[in-house]
């Protein structure tokens, strides 16, 4: 398996990771009895600002992998992996743990500086397998 490869397998398991983050606590605020319903009606109670900001960070990450799996499937189909596309590979990944903590503690600009490395490095990899 390439480095790509394992930096986007573990990026995946990173997304179930945020999931469980995420959903145990808002099970635990909004109740089994809307959060196993089809959500036709609004929360009785709103979650709380970190367990929000745990959703809003499992959320950007779906946006993000989409790309990251895009660059990671180019460079690999392409026979292009490098040592320059295997440490962009490793960047988005360190960046994409550091970003959950930093948007859990509300961390400005910190959490905005973060994303863009990982979307830096996502970007740079896919250039890389045009050249």
């Amino acid at each position: 398996m390439t480095p790509e490869l394992t930096a986007l397998t573990l990026a995946a398991l990173l997304q179930a990771v945020q999931f469980a983050l995420y959903a145990v606590p808002a099970n635990l605020e909004l109740g089994p009895g809307y959060t196993m319903s089809a959500r036709d009606r609004e929360p009785s109670k709103p979650l709380s600002p970190r367990t929000a900001r745990l959703g809003r960070a499992m959320t950007n990450h779906f946006e993000g992998l989409i790309l990251f799996t895009i660059a990671v499937v180019v460079v690999t189909l392409a026979g292009q992996s490098t040592a320059f596309t295997a440490a962009c590979a490793w960047t988005y990944l360190v960046a994409r743990v550091l970003y959950v903590p930093a948007y859990y503690f509300g961390l400005r600009p910190g959490r905005s500086l973060i994303w863009g490395v990982g979307f830096l490095a996502t970007l740079l990899m896919l250039l890389a397998a045009l050249f």
